[in-house]
């Protein structure tokens, strides 16, 4: 192979591990665990000093058997209170003082018809336990707190109670021995306040707000690995997903990452439940259940991710609480901003002036798979003038590839390792340095659309506005792939034409055949890809073919006789 055949295998083989790694090498699922439903055993998670036990520091408290004493607070019945804005629409249960919705009014499912898209999963939560459910040091304590009914504040005068934002929310449920009171200020916007205290006999013990029960959207295609959990520690955002989650062989079993920490919390593609502190230093608990689903007629075990912010001393928990879209604009407000959960890896310096691009061409086109038509036409247009350089080395050499295939003729009867072969390239670069071709000039188009392919498909994959965000006819889903594969298809046809309207560099049959399957290959990666980057590619090979007819009309490739002229 020459250097241009070489580097475009290269290219080819790096994008086939890349997009084929994480469905051939998914995080294993745990086998169900025999953990009470709600009540996960904390313990250290092992390791050195950054991590520690809730169970470890200051007195462990001890669940005795009491009777109810005159200083109880309970409720007499379950009641449930419901708490809006504009944005969202949060219903609790008095038992336990937990959250059994959670839905975001802006945001809508994939179900005919839509509805507002709820991040609680009820139907892992009635088996694992709710959001909002406390973690506590003695597992018999906080049974008893995650099922008490708590009295409400401000009183209901029925079975349910309805707030508007701005507003504030208390739970409080005593047996009198185990004092629990949780207080809840919710604002319009999507950040909210929490706070905590839990006494033992009037002495304050640890205590953490726990997600339990999965989190996010459920109807994404392998939703549950998507999901992760978080933590920024000294200035470093690290994400735990699959088997790092939990206590290792035994992922039921919370990990802990000691703080203070600059915030922490769960995610999905779009969406988190993010703590941050609020005067008092958090810590997370990280751990993974599995709960029994129906799939295709039988009973299978799903992983769902889980996560509790709290402290390792016994005080009371303050912390704000942001439950939304990982919208780069919201979360760029937030003190601290969270804008590096929006996930744009290493190619970040390329994907977010792409994405600024998008949302700007968004405000005088609004709809963005036009945007992203616009956008490729802006692109090929910059890079026209390296395309038109690379086209011209690639048509100098087709018009060398006979004399370089005579060479290599002469001396492929020797093998690679024989000191003669050395003297084939030397004279093969003469030819190069005679025309003046750059044997990887060719090469410099791909090369630099590299980056901008992968920077945009992490920019459709990660960027909220491109949730649900139609383009026309059966494309109602930008991030989603094509459910009728017709953009890929196409793509893979209009990258067919393209190649065969542009120069070949090699004469060999066997490579020359390769190229030909090229965009066949493609085209499979692509099938399993975001809409929006296959519209992309196919809106890229179009602007290709009319470039390349173009440059074809106004110089055309020398012809062979020109070639036995000039060697004659």
């Amino acid at each position: 192979m020459n250097d241009q055949i070489r580097a475009i295998v290269f290219i080819l083989l790096a994008l086939l591990v890349l997009f084929t790694w994480g469905h051939f090498f998914k995080p294993p699922v745990p086998a169900p665990q025999q953990t009470p439903v709600g009540t996960p055993q904390v313990a250290p998670a092992g390791g050195a000093g950054s991590q520690a036990s809730i169970a470890g520091v200051g007195a462990p408290a001890t669940a005795t058997s009491r009777p109810t004493s005159a200083g109880a607070v309970q409720a007499t019945e379950e009641k449930t209170i419901v708490v809006e804005s504009p944005l969202y629409r949060v219903e609790f249960s008095n038992r336990g003082a937990v959250v059994r919705s959670w839905k975001l009014k802006k945001y809508l499912t994939d179900q005919k018809p839509p509805r507002p898209l709820d991040l609680v999963n009820a139907d892992a939560a009635k088996q694992l336990g709710w959001p909002f459910s406390l973690v506590l040091t003695d597992k018999q304590l906080e049974a008893q707190a995650n099922s008490g009914l708590y009295e409400v504040s401000p009183a209901a005068t029925d079975a349910s109670a309805d707030f508007q934002a701005p507003a504030e929310v208390s739970f409080h449920w005593s047996d009198g021995h185990l004092d629990v009171v949780k207080k809840l200020s919710f604002t319009p916007d999507y950040e909210q306040t929490v706070e905590c205290t839990v006494t033992v006999d009037d002495k304050p013990i640890p205590a953490a707000i726990a997600w339990r029960g999965g989190f996010g959207d459920k109807e994404v295609y392998n939703a549950a690995q998507l999901v992760n959990v978080f933590y920024k520690q000294n200035g470093k955002l690290n994400q735990l997903q699959g088997k790092k989650l939990g206590v290792s062989g035994n992922q039921s079993e919370p990990a802990v990452q000691s703080g203070p920490l600059e915030y922490l919390g769960i995610e999905d593609q779009f969406f988190t439940a993010a703590f941050l502190p609020d005067g008092t230093n958090l810590s997370l608990w990280h751990w993974m259940q599995t709960h029994e689903v129906l799939a295709e007629g039988k009973t299978v075990a799903e992983p769902e991710a889980e996560m509790a912010a709290g402290t390792t001393e016994p005080m009371a928990l303050k912390a704000r609480v942001f439950v939304g879209p990982k919208d780069l604009t919201l979360l760029s407000k937030l003190n601290p901003p969270l804008e590096e959960l929006v996930q744009f890896g290493w190619t970040g310096i390329v994907a977010k002036p792409i994405f600024e691009i998008l949302k700007w061409i968004y405000r005088f086109v609004p709809n963005y798979g036009w945007a992203i038509v616009i956008l490729t036409l802006i692109i090929n247009m910059a890079i026209f003038p390296l395309k038109m350089k690379s086209w011209r080395s690639m048509q100098k050499m087709q018009s060398v590839a006979p004399e370089i295939r005579q060479i290599q003729d002469r001396y492929k009867k020797y093998s690679m390792s024989d000191p003669r072969k050395k003297k084939m390239n030397e004279e093969v670069m003469a030819v190069y340095s005679r025309e003046g071709i750059n044997p990887m000039g060719s090469c410099l188009p791909m090369l630099l659309q590299m980056p901008i392919w992968w920077a945009l498909w992490r920019v459709l994959n990660g960027a909220i506005e491109l949730r649900h965000a139609p383009w026309f006819l059966w494309i109602h889903d930008l991030s989603a792939k094509d459910p009728y594969y017709i953009l890929p298809i196409a793509m893979t046809i209009t990258m067919y034409l393209t190649t065969k309207m542009t120069p070949q560099t090699t004469t060999d049959p066997s490579q020359q055949k390769m190229m030909q399957f090229m965009p066949l290959f493609m085209g499979v990666i692509f099938f399993r890809l975001s809409s929006g980057l296959n519209l992309y590619m196919f809106t890229s090979n179009l602007v290709g073919m009319a470039q390349q007819y173009y440059l074809n009309r106004t110089e055309p490739l020398p012809s062979r006789s020109k070639f036995k002229k000039k060697n004659e």
